[in-house]
């Protein structure tokens, strides 16, 4: 093992190189957010002089306990919390010569949990057998990244409510400005992500700051339905400060990092189901819904996008009520989404998976309207703007838990790093699981390469689709049109 030493734009660094590889972790790309600068956007780096120590991963945003990031990762080598020295990104190169694409991954985790260090998202397999340089971030999550306070804090906090957002922003600008000196290409840079990440990834679709600082997009499980108006986002911060016991938005900002964790607690305690801490449209950084911008014309990059079958699958787990859930309360559901067309949606679903339980039917129409629905329409505006974008469906299911998680949220993610046994724990073992994660991940290489997965194009006429799985890969057109025909005219 040697200790490459290279340049960048605040100062050197010291990696390690193993087995031909390189990697250089915890680099630091913004300054710590803390005192005047906690809810703020982020501030530049102050440069060094001396060698900075980039051989280990740094410590994780604050957050709360997650029992996704459990499954996730089990033994993590760092669950260290650290509002100051937690902005960083790491970087894996096959070599510091030359100019190979750079994929940049955003990780997911509701914008409440995660880190760029999770050892799913390694990056060793996908930079040395790919080719390309892999990097991974971390962006401040929930009250820390997406408190909106300009409306109670005035001028001074324009920008709170997409701290996290403007995160990815700067670290993308780290990309441009020194991906170089890795080996990398910065005028081909691919950001891909799951879930929130794929969310974060639409939201800059639709951002005017990150315009211009990536030419291609993966968006895994995640469209750019999840965002906050500024009067919800006032109203969340309202309560977050009456959680907190303060007045001010000063007051708020001087907190200890535990009192504004068990304040964020107390917001989403009794049930709270929804997404409260997502990027926040605020008439200003971010003026449209990510969706309507690129409608617009933002976003001017090529998309493969796509979902798993029961994404849904995974949420419902977690939730032993769905098991025993009748016709009428998923009537009731879906009523909340589509009014009185809830009776028709539902008999569509149904009328298309005849042997399927209520518990499936529940899964297959909360998968189409937090997933593929979004998806699918980020997909068709990206078309009607006269850009390329590449759809897939991931429909493997994991034989874990005795198969219960079927093709669940998530279970794509160790496939494209090819790190599997990062993942048994939901993906369980098999022979099949290794030819499907080099056919995967030769696509989004391919992709990174040369802006074409391999398939054809999404259009409205053929909406050509890749299925992803171990015995039935290849491309279909319109999966499931019987129920994304239902959902014509919402978003």
């Amino acid at each position: 093992m040697s200790h490459p030493i290279v340049e960048t734009a605040n100062g050197p660094i010291r990696g390690t190189t193993h087995d031909g590889h390189s990697r250089f972790a915890g680099i630091p790309f913004a300054a710590p957010p803390v005192g005047a600068l906690r809810f703020m956007p982020p501030a530049p780096v102050a440069p060094w002089s001396e060698v900075l120590n980039a051989e280990h991963l740094g410590p994780i945003v604050p957050q709360m306990p997650s029992m996704m990031d459990a499954a996730l990762a089990p033994g993590a080598p760092s669950s260290v919390q650290d509002e100051a020295t937690s902005l960083t990104l790491n970087v894996w190169t096959p070599h510091l010569d030359g100019s190979r694409p750079v994929m940049v991954w955003i990780h997911g985790g509701a914008f409440l949990n995660g880190a760029g260090s999770l050892p799913v998202y390694d990056g060793t397999k996908l930079a040395e057998q790919g080719d390309v340089v892999v990097v991974t971030i971390n962006y401040r999550l929930a009250v820390f990244g997406f408190l909106h306070l300009a409306d109670l804090g005035g001028e001074a906090f324009r920008g709170s409510g997409l701290a996290g957002s403007l995160d990815q922003v700067a670290a993308l600008a780290w990309v441009r400005d020194n991906i170089a000196n890795f080996g990398g290409d910065p005028s081909n840079v691919t950001v891909f992500g799951e879930s929130a990440g794929a969310m974060s990834i639409c939201t800059l679709l639709g951002l005017p700051a990150a315009q211009g600082l990536f030419q291609k997009a993966i968006t895994q499980s995640g469209g750019a339905n999840f965002c906050t108006s500024a009067e919800d986002a006032t109203l969340n911060a309202k309560l977050i400060m009456e959680h907190a016991g303060v007045t001010t938005v000063e007051e708020l900002q001087a907190l200890p990092v535990q009192s504004l964790l068990d304040a964020q607690m107390l917001l989403m305690s009794g049930g709270r189901l929804d997404m409260p801490f997502t990027p926040v449209i605020d008439n200003d950084m971010l003026p449209d819904a990510p969706l309507v911008g690129v409608r617009k014309g933002l976003g001017d990059v090529k998309l493969l996008t796509g979902s798993t079958r029961e994404e849904f699958a995974l949420f419902a787990l977690m939730d032993p009520r769905i098991a025993t859930i009748t016709r009428e309360e998923v009537l009731e559901e879906a009523s909340k989404t589509v009014g009185s067309n809830a009776e028709a949606m539902l008999s569509a679903y149904e009328a298309a998976r005849p042997e399927a339980t209520t518990t499936d039917i529940l899964i297959a129409y909360m998968t189409d309207q937090m997933f593929r629905l979004p998806v699918i329409r980020m997909a068709e505006a990206q078309a009607a703007q006269g850009r390329e974008a590449w759809m897939y469906w991931f429909t493997w299911s994991s034989p874990a838990f005795g198969g219960i998680l079927k093709s669940c949220h998530a279970l794509e993610i160790p496939f494209v790093f090819d790190n599997l046994d990062a993942f048994e724990m939901l993906i369980g073992t098999g022979d099949d699981r290794q030819g499907l994660a080099d056919l995967m991940q030769a696509a989004w290489v391919r992709f990174a390469h040369e802006g074409n997965p391999g398939w054809d194009s999404y259009t409205e006429e053929t909406r050509s689709t890749m299925r992803f799985d171990s015995t039935d890969a290849g491309v279909i057109n319109d999966p499931h049109s019987s129920e994304r025909e239902m959902w014509a005219g919402r978003a």
